[in-house]
């Protein structure tokens, strides 16, 4: 499995698909296709290069010895868990010789600090300070469309990167548009590494197969993920230093140091599975693959490839588990995260269980006497079994009067609720897998399990060794009620549980977290802002202080050790129900940890005010040297139509979409002033936004525009750049 292959000797392949009968070509080794009811399994060739060592496993951590053995797993698999499933298929065929990349379809505080800038280690002219990506962990960067240097811009919009001169910024003007040949929407973002970028985008790669009945080669398409790394110290001439091609869809990734992690995740076809392939330059790469002991009721491939800036590969390993919903990172160790599952037929043995087990001790004891001799007789099928247990039941409630029928019913409505809870903290649970960087030598540690699903990465932290995650967990029960309540769990290196805090705020969920050390603060919401405070300086997490408010946070960034700004959205309390009204932005002072107080707050808009940093962390930016903080809004207001347009009455949209910026110390907000990007147009080019300063301008960028505006007079507008009305586009990369 751990092989190096090179393209141009693959072996022939035969299968059978869905869609008809496929033989794969391969004319230099002149092999037959088998049969159609027995696929001819794929073989490598020999003189194949490994990886120089094996990954080291942990207890429970299983290693397929080759394709052969993973496609039965999964065959046998399909069989186990087929009822009450729908397989996702990810293609049908296996590998056939690549084509050449040319002709392929692509198609401390946990906050990044920011160091006087090295200008020795940027491009000569580029500004002497310059923010970055908002990053969960320093030293841990994460993808972006958007990237700086101090000197140059490098944007990804559609299918193009833009690079722009932006320093100084009076000058700024587009260096060069590079066409990317890919559909606009598979273009995902980048790492920006001295000289170096690597941007990753969506695409599809072709397995050659012959129809039944016809007679000429045909492709089939299965996702992959492309990572073409560009060399641009010559930004008018960038060139490719060498691309990847990796199975599956793009997932997540992060760069340490010079280190890039890309995670990738495929469903494969449990029939016939396209087992993960690594393809650059004329080597491809056939990961070893793991498995665990536990079952799954559906599997896919998690693919972690390693690489570095420089087109250096290091190592790639595929774990078949489940699909792959969170993950965090820090310097030393990477932790996938998924939600457990649980065939249906559990289920179905769980209601047989909760009969026998919960409801019938607690009937009349000739009733229950009754049931056992039916049950225990085997001379009868299940069917009549329960047709003679359900009129048994009929006609002791026709006996019973309508007081003790309902009080029955009502204990025995209390003890299932109390059952499928205890049954369902069992099953709703997050799987959590580590697996240690190493500086790419990646090596699987351990893996655990803790009740509940995070709500994001922030969800999640490692300090001093502990990994510690909050939860939200949630029981359904038969009377159509849910119920809610949140968990925070310490878990030693080899993920054991050693500590935790549940039941946290009853019949509210987590809208926000952020660990500061050994300090958690959490955000839930129903009708009001529970803001908690939690210890976790000691194994066992304790509540310390908790602060009640309207509105809820669904970002929290720390500004210094005992202040933390929210930003989530205002709410009023009609009693009946909860209004949502404009973005809110607090801060909260916590140098007395049990007494957590609001000391500042904003309201933004209305209930039509939006703000991406509600949903992407990336969006927001800090920095208190600067004393500068950062907000992009967009927001629709109603004003009512001109009298001779209106045909009836009907209000129209008014939009403005821009950024408030602010300054910020321990006392509150000011607000310095507004960019606006739009006012009453909708740009036709959506891209999120972003902001970011080089010495003492403000950049900020959103839907196409980018506006340039001084820190210390911030209404004063430098220059501005319209993305697609700027540059021309020059060259294709494919």
């Amino acid at each position: 499995m751990d092989k190096r292959l090179t393209a141009g000797i693959l072996a022939a392949i035969f299968v059978v698909g869905s869609v008809g009968i496929f033989f794969a070509i391969n004319s230099e080794l002149g092999q037959t296709p088998g049969t159609p009811d027995k696929p001819q399994p794929y073989k490598p060739e020999p003189g194949v290069f490994t990886q120089d060592t094996p990954l080291d496993t942990s207890d429970g951590l299983i290693k397929f010895t080759s394709d052969d053995e993973v496609r039965k797993f999964l065959k046998d698999s399909s069989n186990y868990y087929q009822d009450g499933f729908v397989r996702h298929g990810g293609g049908v065929g296996f590998e056939s010789e690549p084509m050449p990349s040319a002709n392929r379809e692509g198609a401390t505080i946990s906050q990044r600090a920011l160091q006087d800038a090295d200008s020795s280690a940027f491009p000569t002219g580029g500004g002497s300070e310059f923010s970055q990506t908002n990053v969960q962990v320093a030293n841990v960067d994460e993808a972006d469309y958007l990237k700086n240097d101090g000197k140059y811009l490098y944007i990804l919009s559609q299918n193009t990167l833009t690079i722009i001169d932006a320093y100084p910024a009076k000058s700024a003007k587009v260096v060069l548009k590079i066409g990317l040949d890919i559909e606009p929407q598979d273009l995902q973002n980048m790492f920006l590494n001295e000289d170096k970028l690597v941007i990753f985008y969506r695409g599809s790669g072709p397995v050659y197969g012959i129809p039944e009945f016809e007679f000429e080669p045909q492709p089939i398409y299965h996702s992959k993920t492309f990572a073409t790394i560009l060399d641009v110290s010559d930004r008018e001439n960038p060139s490719i230093v060498t691309k990847y091609e990796v199975d599956g869809d793009y997932n997540n990734s992060r760069m340490i140091d010079d280190m890039v992690y890309l995670l990738t995740v495929n469903y494969p076809d449990y029939n016939y599975p396209i087992i993960p392939r690594i393809i650059f330059e004329d080597t491809m790469i056939a990961p070893d693959i793991y498995r665990f002991p536990n079952p799954e009721p559906s599997y896919v491939f998690n693919t972690i490839t390693a690489f570095d800036v420089t087109g250096d590969f290091k190592r790639s390993e595929t774990f078949l588990m489940g699909h792959t919903n969170t993950i965090f990172v820090s310097e030393d160790n990477l932790y996938i995260t998924y939600q457990k599952n649980v065939p249906p037929t559990f289920y179905d043995n769980v209601k047989k269980d909760r009969f026998f087990d919960i409801v019938v001790p607690l009937l009349p004891k000739s009733v229950q006497d009754q049931i056992n001799q039916i049950q225990q007789d085997t001379s009868l099928d299940s069917y009549t079994k329960w047709n003679m247990v359900s009129a048994l039941l009929q006609e002791t409630y026709n006996k019973m009067s309508k007081e003790d029928r309902d009080r029955l019913f009502e204990e025995i409505r209390k003890a299932i609720e109390e059952y499928d809870n205890r049954i369902q903290e069992d099953t709703r649970r997050t799987v959590i897998h580590k697996v240690a960087l190493d500086d790419g030598n990646l090596k699987y540690v351990s893996h655990g399990e803790v009740p509940g699903y995070p709500l994001n990465q922030f969800s999640m932290d490692e300090y001093n060794g502990k990994f510690r995650i909050a939860t939200t967990s949630e029981s359904y029960f038969s009377r159509g009620t849910t119920s809610l309540s949140n968990n925070v769990y310490v878990l030693d290196s080899d993920l054991k549980i050693i500590g935790k805090l549940e039941k946290i705020a009853k019949d509210e969920s987590i809208y926000s977290a952020r660990f500061m050390g050994d300090k958690l603060y959490l955000v839930t919401f129903q009708r009001i802002d529970p803001f908690f405070v939690i210890d976790l300086s000691q194994n066992q997490p304790k509540v310390l202080g908790e602060l009640k408010i309207p509105g809820f946070s669904q970002y929290l960034h720390p500004f210094d050790e005992n202040h933390i700004i929210g930003i989530g959205r205002d709410t009023k309390d009609n009693k009946n129900w909860v209004e949502t009204l404009g973005v809110k932005v607090s801060l909260f002072d916590v140098t007395d940890f049990k007494n957590p107080k609001e000391t500042d707050t904003i309201t933004i808009g209305d209930s039509s005010t939006d703000s991406e940093i509600l949903y992407n962390h990336k969006a927001f930016l800090l920095d208190t040297r600067k004393n500068i903080m950062s907000i992009p809004i967009k927001s629709n207001t109603h004003q009512p139509m001109p009298l001779d347009t209106r045909e009836g009455y009907y209000p129209a949209d008014k939009q403005w979409y821009g950024f408030y910026v602010f300054g910020v110390d321990k006392d509150g907000f000011d607000l310095k002033g507004k960019i606006v990007h739009y006012t009453n147009t909708y740009s036709n080019t959506y891209m999120q936004s972003r902001s970011f300063y080089i010495d003492d301008t403000l950049y900020t960028v959103m839907d196409g525009s980018i506006k340039m505006n001084e820190i210390q007079n911030i209404e004063n507008e430098v220059n501005s750049l319209q993305l697609l009305q700027t540059g021309k586009l020059v060259k294709i990369i494919d």
